[in-house]
C-alpha cells in the first residue's frame, strides 16, 4: 500500500498520475466515464478496436474508429503535469529527470518528452507532428524505466554466468588437486607392489641359494669321506712298503730268518678292489619359463568426453566438470607354470572375485577374437575383454534396451565379428547381437524357460543356434533352436536317439553347444552327462560319455569347442577337469585334472585354449593355456 500523502503538492502529483503507469499523464486521454489515462497505456490496454473495461471503474468503453487515439485529450490534466514538471526543475527534483532536464536538440525550446519505439529515439512533441507521426511511442520515463529494467536483467544474467564459470574454475582447481593426489596414491601402489615383488624375488633368491649351499656340502662330505678312507689304507700300504725296503739292507742270515711284514699287508689288498668314484649329485639350476611377474595395469576406463561450453544466453547452466579417468588397480593374479611333468600344460590365471575391473562374479561363457577374450560376466551383467596375455582392455554392460540389462549365459562371434550374447531378464530371455565396442544391433527373443542356454554360430550359413531347456527338473527336455540373424526360426534340433532299452529318448539339460567344420552340432548334456552329436540337418549321430570319473566318461559337462585339429574338447565340470576327445569323440587326454568347476572353454586362432571356472564358492577365474 503506498504512504500517505504529506503534502499538497504530493497530492496533485497523485491525481496527476496514470493508475495504470503511476507516472504523470502522458498524452492524457479521458474516457467517456471520466477517468483519464495516458494514451500509450489505454492502448497497451485496449488493443486497437472493439470494447474494453475501464481499468478504474470496470465500465464497458466502446472504442471510436480510429482507436485510443480518437478518445478525446484532457487538456486540463496536460497542463498540469507540464506545469508540475516545470516546478519541479526549478526546485531540483530529479525525480523526473529524463524527461525535464533534456532539451530537444532540433526544438531547443521543447523537451524530451517521448520515446519513439521504431526509431529508438527521444522525442519532444513538435519531433512527433515532423518526422514520426504515426509511430509508437511512449513517455521517455517509462522508456527509460523499461530499458533500465532489460539493463538490469542483462547484468543479473552476466553476474550468474560469471558466477556459473568462477565456479566451474574452481571445480577444475579441486579437480586437479584430486587427481594430483590420485596420481601420488597410484604411484605409492605402484613402488609398493614392485618393492613387495622385489622383497619375494630376492626371498626366492636366498631360498635358492641356501638350497644349491645344502647341496655343495652334502657333495663335498662325501668326497671327504672316502678321502679319509683312501688315505688311511695309503699309509698303511706305503709304511708297509717302506719297512720292506729297510729289511731289504740287512745282512743276508738275519733277512732270510726274518718273514717280511710286507707279505701280510700286499696280501691284505691284493684282492681288495680298487677305489671307485664318488656318486655325488650336483644340483641344476633351471630358470623357469614364466613371464615376467606383472605388477598390475594403468588403465583408463572409458568415458565420453565432454567439452567446455562457451557463454550462452540465456543463463546456461554450470558448465559439465572434465571427466579425469581413474586408474583402477590391477586385474588380477597371475599363476606362473608349475610343472609336475611332461603333460602339464603351461597357463596363466587371474582370479579375482568382485565387481571391479578384472573381476568376476561367475564367469560363464567366453569367444575369442583377433587376439582379444571376451568373457560373459554373469552376474556383474557385463562382458569383459582381455588380451591372450591375460591384461584387462575394456567393458560393456549387457544392455537389451534401454536400462534394461541382461544376465548373460554364453557368449559366441558370428562371421562378421559382431557378438551374440544369450541370457536372461526378469522380464525374459533373449539372444542380443553387439559390435565389438558393446553397441545393440539387434536382438532376438526367446521363450521364458528359466533354464541355462548356451549360444554357438554356424559362420558357413549365418545361423545363429540357441540351446533351450523346458519342462521341469525331473522331466526336463533339450532342444537347440537355429535361427537366422534377423530372428527368423530356421528350424529346432531335438537330438532324438535310442537307448539299450529301446526307449525313445533325447537331450535333457542341454547346456554349451558347438559346431564343427563340416556343420555338425555338438551340445553338451547335462543331465545325461554326456555329449550329443547332431549332423547340420538336426539328426542325431551318436553321443558319447556317460556317467563316470574314468578315461572318456563325463560327469555333468558344460563348455565345449573344437580345436584347430579337429579335436573336441569339454569342460568336465563335475569331475573339475579339461577333456580331450578326437574327431571320433576317442578320448584321448586329460588337458587339465584341478580345475575348480570349469565352465566354458573356447579356442584362438593362435592356438591358446581359454577356460573360465565357477564352482560355487570363491573359485572364479579365466585361464589361458598355451601348449595343452
Amino acid at each position: 500500500m503506498a504512504s500517505a500523502p504529506s503534502s499538497l503538492g504530493e497530492e496533485i502529483r497523485e491525481e496527476l498520475s496514470c493508475s495504470i503507469c503511476l507516472e504523470l499523464f502522458t498524452r492524457p486521454k479521458v474516457l467517456p466515464c471520466q477517468h483519464t489515462f495516458c494514451q500509450d497505456c489505454l492502448q497497451d490496454h485496449a488493443g486497437r478496436g472493439g470494447t474494453f473495461q475501464c481499468p478504474n471503474c470496470r465500465k464497458q468503453i466502446r472504442l471510436p474508429p480510429q482507436g485510443v487515439a480518437g478518445l478525446p485529450d484532457n487538456l486540463m490534466a496536460a497542463n498540469m503535469c507540464e506545469r508540475l514538471q516545470n516546478q519541479a526543475t526549478l526546485s531540483g527534483d530529479t525525480r523526473e529527470q529524463p524527461q525535464s532536464g533534456n532539451r530537444c536538440s532540433i526544438h531547443p525550446s521543447e523537451k524530451l518528452k517521448l520515446y519513439c519505439k521504431p526509431c529508438q529515439v527521444p522525442l519532444c512533441v513538435d519531433c512527433v507532428e515532423e518526422g514520426h507521426d504515426g509511430h509508437p511511442n511512449i513517455s521517455l520515463t517509462k522508456a527509460t524505466q523499461q530499458k533500465r529494467s532489460t539493463v538490469q536483467a542483462l547484468i543479473n544474467e552476466g553476474r550468474n554466468i560469471l558466477e556459473n564459470y568462477c565456479g566451474f574454475i574452481r571445480g577444475l582447481r579441486e579437480q586437479e588437486k584430486s587427481l594430483t593426489e590420485q596420481k601420488q596414491q597410484r604411484d605409492n601402489s605402484i613402488i609398493q607392489t614392485y618393492n613387495q615383488m622385489v622383497q619375494k624375488l630376492a626371498q626366492r633368491k636366498d631360498h635358492l641359494l641356501s638350497e644349491s649351499q645344502q647341496n655343495h656340502s652334502k657333495n663335498l662330505e662325501k668326497i671327504q669321506t672316502e678321502r679319509d678312507r683312501v688315505l688311511a689304507d695309503l699309509n698303511e700300504l706305503s709304511a708297509a712298503c717302506d719297512r720292506a725296503e729297510q729289511e731289504l739292507q740287512q745282512v743276508w742270515s738275519k733277512f732270510l730268518s726274518q718273514q717280511t711284514a710286507l707279505t701280510e699287508v700286499v696280501g691284505k689288498y691284493r684282492g681288495k678292489s680298487a677305489p671307485t668314484p664318488v656318486q655325488t649329485q650336483p644340483a641344476v639350476f633351471q630358470p623357469t619359463d614364466t613371464p615376467v611377474p606383472v605388477l598390475g595395469h594403468v588403465t583408463v576406463q572409458s568415458l565420453p568426453s565432454v567439452p567446455i561450453p562457451a557463454a550462452p544466453a540465456p543463463i546456461p547452466a554450470a558448465p559439465t566438470p572434465i571427466q579425469a579417468a581413474a586408474a583402477p588397480r590391477g586385474t588380477g593374479h597371475y599363476r606362473g607354470n608349475q610343472r609336475k611333468g611332461e603333460h602339464q600344460p603351461q597357463k596363466v590365471t587371474f582370479d579375482e572375485r568382485g565387481s571391479g575391473t578384472g573381476q568376476f562374479e561367475v564367469p560363464c561363457g567366453v569367444t575369442v577374437s583377433e587376439g582379444e577374450i571376451f568373457v560373459a560376466d554373469l552376474w556383474n551383467q557385463r562382458i569383459q575383454v582381455f588380451t591372450l596375455q591375460g591384461t584387462f582392455v575394456r567393458q560393456f554392460q549387457t544392455v537389451v534396451s534401454g536400462r534394461l540389462k541382461m544376465k548373460p549365459h554364453d557368449v559366441a562371434l558370428d562371421r562378421e565379428g559382431n557378438l551374440w550374447v544369450v541370457g536372461r531378464t526378469h522380464p525374459g530371455e533373449f539372444a542380443v547381437q553387439y559390435n565389438k565396442q558393446g553397441r545393440v544391433l539387434r536382438k532376438i527373443d526367446l521363450q521364458k524357460t528359466g533354464w541355462w542356454r548356451g549360444v554357438a554360430v554356424d559362420t558357413r550359413k549365418n545361423h545363429i543356434l540357441i540351446t533351450e531347456t523346458t519342462g521341469e527338473r525331473n522331466d526336463c527336455r533339450g532342444a537347440v533352436k537355429v535361427f537366422t540373424p534377423d530372428g527368423t526360426l530356421v528350424r529346432t534340433v531335438e537330438g532324438k536317439w535310442r537307448n539299450s532299452l529301446l526307449r525313445r529318448q533325447g537331450m535333457k539339460w542341454a547346456q554349451y553347444i558347438t559346431v564343427d567344420g563340416g556343420g555338425n552340432i555338438l551340445v553338451s548334456d547335462c543331465d545325461n552327462h554326456s555329449v550329443c552329436v547332431c549332423n547340420e540337418d538336426g539328426q542325431f549321430l551318436f553321443q558319447f560319455g556317460g556317467l563316470g570319473s574314468g578315461e572318456g566318461q563325463l560327469k555333468s559337462p558344460r563348455g565345449i569347442c573344437i580345436d584347430r585339429a579337429g579335436n573336441i574338447i569339454v569342460a568336465d565340470s563335475g569331475n573339475n577337469r579339461v577333456e580331450m576327445f578326437d574327431n571320433t569323440c576317442r578320448f584321448l587326454k586329460h588337458i587339465a585334472t584341478d580345475m575348480a568347476g570349469p565352465q566354458a572353454v573356447a579356442m584362438a586362432t593362435q592356438g591358446q585354449l581359454v577356460v573360465t571356472c565357477a564352482d560355487g564358492n570363491d573359485i572364479h577365474t579365466v585361464s589361458i593355456f598355451n601348449n595343452y
